[in-house]
């Protein structure tokens, strides 16, 4: 019974019927997967535009390559190069394209419902991974940046501080300002509680002679892919 129900629809020769059903399911689940990508995030329409419509377009391609799946992951896979000439993508963006595509793959050899049940499971996985909190340790990193006079010895003039405050702190950049009689230094840290950042400013500026510090939030790279 499940084998009929998960089997293919398509037969030994191309039919217009089979396209359309087939075309047909692979816009409803695209739509359901720029739905999920697009659920609790922030995704351009573009995006979602291209999550729609990329398994219908896998699909009509698998079939006018006339069955030979190689054939069509070939030419796909160059046409997913397009990708990769526009703005880099996070995680999350670059599994919903994966996702789209083997949905394409699915419906193209005629498993409509072995494509709908496989979009349902991954759907559902990622619409519960949004709802769950994963520890994560790039919440607390942190750039920091500090002027510190000439004549200040920066090497070890904080470790302490950063001993106290921190789990880790590396000194990223340093360069001159001020025609040369002021440091600006650039560390990248990790801290060990948020709460702590007013104390631990605080303490820099006592050693810096109250010159200007910052905290900011990193460049957003670690959801790139």
């Amino acid at each position: 019974m499940l084998n009929s129900i998960f089997g293919s629809i398509l037969g030994d020769t191309f039919s217009i019927s089979g396209y359309l059903i087939c075309t047909a399911v692979s816009l409803l689940l695209g739509g359901l997967i720029a739905f999920t990508t697009g659920f609790r995030s922030r995704v351009s329409k573009s995006m979602l535009l291209a999550l729609f419509l990329i398994p219908a377009i896998v699909q009509t391609v698998i079939m006018l390559v006339n069955g030979s799946v190689g054939t069509g992951v070939a030419v796909m896979g160059a046409f997913s190069l397009v990708r990769f000439r526009s703005v880099p993508g996070n995680a999350k963006e670059i599994v919903s394209i994966f996702l789209a595509m083997a949905t394409g793959l699915a419906t193209a050899m005629g498993y409509v419902a072995l494509s709908g049940l496989f979009v349902l499971i991954f759907c559902a996985a990622i619409i519960i991974c949004g709802f769950i909190k994963f520890p994560e340790h790039d919440d607390l990193s942190r750039d920091l940046k500090i002027t510190v006079p000439e004549d200040l010895n920066y090497a070890h003039a904080f470790d302490d501080l950063f001993e106290e405050h921190t789990r880790s702190a590396k000194l990223l950049n340093v360069k001159t300002t001020n025609m040369g009689s002021l440091f600006r230094l650039i560390y990248r840290i990790e801290l060990k509680n948020e709460d702590n950042v007013q104390e631990l400013i605080d303490g820099l500026r006592c050693r810096n002679g109250n010159l200007e510090i910052a905290v900011a939030l990193p460049a957003p790279d670690g959801n790139s892919l």
